[in-house]
């Protein structure tokens, strides 16, 4: 394990407050909606940091979404190289009083960079609650630097559904077969089905995300020891019911009494989950810690670089990032040194974002943006040695 500490400073975020978080998730409804049909506009080519980006309407067939009445959304946004583009499309663009997330511009449905004849996949997995175009700095800055990067929104445990489901929040072993299922889609869409190298592929995430990916990885979720952890001193904050859904855990107690979905699928959450098509796992702040022994992990045998903030109050390090580092074969451990916090690692918020919004409130003294950086410079350093094609 190596622990690679990086110095930046913020002050603790407060818990954002539940009638925020509703709001934030109406907003972001509209932000996807705007993604895909917004008016489009001719520009100049920027010569630096411009990616493409489609979001596909996957589904997964073989799974029905939670209310049995469709297969399970796996709406997905992707990023990817491109060479030029004359069409530029404003993601998080919004009045002036609404505009809560820094505006990026994007190259919509461009055609895929001729620069390479085939590119790595990263699949990507969000935080409780969250969505891909919270995860959007991270696709795009390593879209822009040669990688296709395809981030999937969880059903029923997303800001990108009009409804969250229980099911969402805490059959959390799902999640993991959503990426799988991704990369199959991904692998068959005709826009990249020839431009990915299938041997080339890796996993990041954040939050539960991180746990998804540890998951994809062969990490075995026991739990019976999650119950135990969570009725023991060490508890933390992961045990209790999550801000932006406190319902949940009430909710799917009655659920299991009676749901055969429900039922079947936690007759299952010691499964293996690993997709060997997996190369690297790249966390952040991972969820779940104390759901994992040494057993539980021993199959991950792909390298894992983990990164958290020092003064994460939502996944606290050691109880989370930590402990999983300690029992990954050879995993890399980077922590953010000062009081770097979980929603530090959402996407940048303007002004307005930070005055209305706790989960984009960092100390006077981060940069957000920096932090972002530092960690997509790590991701890279992390992936580039094992996902690209030998020179």
């Amino acid at each position: 394990m190596r622990d690679d500490r990086a110095c930046h400073r913020n002050v603790s975020n407060k818990h954002a407050k539940i009638p925020v978080m509703r709001l934030l998730r109406r907003w972001l409804l509209t932000v996807v909606a705007v993604a895909i049909v917004s008016s489009r506009v001719t520009l100049a080519s920027e010569a630096e940091g411009v990616v493409g980006m489609v979001t596909r309407p996957y589904v997964d067939q073989a799974r029905l979404n939670w209310a049995g009445t469709a297969p399970r959304p796996l709406r997905t946004a992707i990023w990817y190289p491109v060479d030029e583009a004359a069409e530029r499309e404003i993601i998080f663009d919004a009045p002036p009083e609404q505009r809560f997330f820094v505006p990026v511009v994007v190259a919509p449905a461009a055609r895929v960079s001729q620069r390479a004849q085939t590119y790595p996949l990263i699949v990507m997995s969000h935080g409780t609650g969250g969505s891909a175009l919270m995860m959007m700095w991270l696709g795009r800055y390593l879209a822009a630097r040669g990688y296709i990067v395809a981030a999937v929104n969880h059903h029923g445990n997303t800001a990108a559904e009009k409804e969250l489901a229980p099911q969402g929040f805490l059959l959390y072993w799902e999640r993991a077969t959503d990426l799988g299922v991704v990369i199959d889609q991904v692998l068959q869409d005709p826009m990249f089905e020839n431009r990915i190298d299938r041997t080339r592929i890796g996993a990041a995430g954040f939050s539960l995300g991180g746990y998804t990916v540890i998951s994809a990885a062969g990490g075995r979720f026991d739990q019976r020891r999650f119950d135990r952890f969570c009725r023991s001193r060490a508890r933390d904050f992961t045990c209790g019911p999550q801000n932006e859904f406190p319902e949940a855990p009430a909710r799917f107690a009655e659920l299991r009494k009676a749901d055969p979905v429900v039922r079947r699928s936690l007759r299952r959450s010691g499964n293996s989950y690993r997709d060997p098509r997996i190369k690297a796992v790249f966390a952040i702040a991972p969820a779940l810690g104390g759901g994992f022994g040494a057993r539980a992990l021993r199959d991950v045998r792909v390298p894992v670089h983990i990164v958290v903030g020092a003064a994460d109050d939502i996944t606290p390090p050691g109880t989370n990032a930590w402990r999983y580092a300690s029992l990954i074969r050879n995993a890399q451990l980077t922590t953010l040194a000062g009081q770097v916090s979980h929603y530090t690692f959402l996407h940048e918020c303007t002004p307005r974002g930070r005055e209305v919004i706790p989960i984009c409130r960092d100390g006077e003294t981060v940069d957000r943006a920096s932090v972002h950086r530092t960690v997509a410079e790590l991701a890279l350093r992390f992936f580039d040695p094992l996902l690209r094609p030998q020179q």
